[in-house]
């Protein structure tokens, strides 16, 4: 059997997943089988986010290997008929086509691996891979994520397509679960070295207005609701900066529900990312002010320049303000940053690459 993934996220769990899954699959199937797993690592969602043009062509790529079974691997939100995909399976091509993102953001590997290994047995004719009259069912295939909470059920097919079996995610609940799977599918922790140069524009401006008099009297004279709304607006500067700057914000290419509702959740998955790794940023921003105030600041200076002694609370109010500072230099300094690895955090410009790999590859 192979695992088919797109690059990046999906090809590192599949290849994680290799290393066990033959002797899990043997060990489950009680039937002294041997399951051969290899990994293929290759774009195969390049130009499409449609569900039956995707799984033709996983068919034919199984076709072309003459692999028994195939489960393909995508980061990408794959939507039918106005659901969410979790998974799409072809029982009489031996296929199944996974979105990660339905998984959640949390246990992810654990939950794939679960998934495929219920998958690869139904496919491979499981005492449980068909129904009584032979219609292909897959009941256990629920187990490893489903529950009260999980608003997964079996979704419409049509006759046309390639596909015997489908469940998807419907509701609210269904909507924050994949957009939860897409932010951690698009690794926000990531973000943070490719924001080098902003860093270093933002920890300048926090070593000079550290020390600065000014900034002294101003976070003494600050309450801790304004230094809240200093915060949040200096974050928000920041996100909306870099999503604008790096050109982030995604466009539906038409006008159709389905074009809108992934749009709405590439942007909110977008946003979320580029959140995470700012609070991240911010976050240390904070630690080493308040690392550096400890060092260079005086008690007598401080306390003639603001007529406050020099406490932990306010070495805390001085390294916040400074950070809310710091944070809008930062954004500033952002500008210097290659767009590569801020777009990083966003599908579409993720999808982008992967079509220029593909096209790169047809080149060659």
């Amino acid at each position: 059997m192979a695992l088919l993934a797109d690059p990046d996220a999906p090809t590192e769990i599949a290849q994680r997943m290799a290393r066990t899954l033959p002797a899990r699959l043997a060990d489950k199937s009680g039937q002294g089988r041997r399951f051969d797993v290899e990994v293929i690592s290759e774009p195969f969602t390049a130009g499409s986010e449609d569900p039956p043009t995707l799984m033709r062509r996983i068919i034919d790529r199984g076709s072309a290997e003459n692999w028994d079974i195939v489960v393909a691997l995508t980061d990408l939100p794959l939507h039918s008929h106005g659901h969410k995909l979790v998974v799409n399976l072809s029982h009489e091509h031996g296929l199944a086509l996974l979105s990660l993102p339905s998984l959640g953001g949390l246990r992810l590997q654990t939950r794939a691996r679960r998934l495929v290994e219920e998958a690869v047995l139904g496919l491979a004719g499981g005492p449980q891979a068909t129904g009584t009259e032979g219609a292909p069912r897959s009941p256990r295939l629920l187990a490893p994520f489903a529950g009260r909470l999980t608003p997964i059920h079996p979704g419409p097919v049509a006759a046309e397509e390639p596909t015997d079996l489908r469940y998807v995610l419907s509701g609210p609940r269904g909507y924050l679960r994949v957009l939860f799977g897409m932010v951690r599918a698009n690794r926000p922790w990531r973000l943070v070295p490719g924001l080098s140069k902003a860093l270093a524009a933002a920890l300048a401006t926090g070593a000079v207005a550290t020390v600065n008099s000014t900034v002294w009297s101003l976070a003494e004279a600050l309450s801790t609701p304004r230094l809240v709304i200093a915060m949040v607006g200096s974050v928000g500067i920041m996100i909306g900066w870099l999503i604008v700057d790096a050109e982030l914000w995604h466009r539906s290419a038409d006008g159709s529900p389905e074009g809108r509702q992934r749009a709405r959740l590439y942007n909110a998955s977008t946003v979320m990312t580029v959140g995470i790794g700012v609070l991240v940023c911010y976050v240390g921003l904070t630690v080493i002010n308040l690392v550096w105030a400890l060092f260079i600041l005086n008690d007598q200076v401080f306390a003639s320049m603001t007529r406050a002694p020099l406490h932990a609370t306010e070495y805390l109010t001085l390294s916040w303000f400074v950070a809310s500072t710091a944070t809008v230099g930062g954004a500033l300094g952002s500008g210097l940053e290659t767009d590569e690895a801020i777009r990083a955090a966003a599908y579409s410009k993720r999808e982008q690459e992967r079509r220029h790999m593909l096209q790169d590859e047809h080149r060659d």
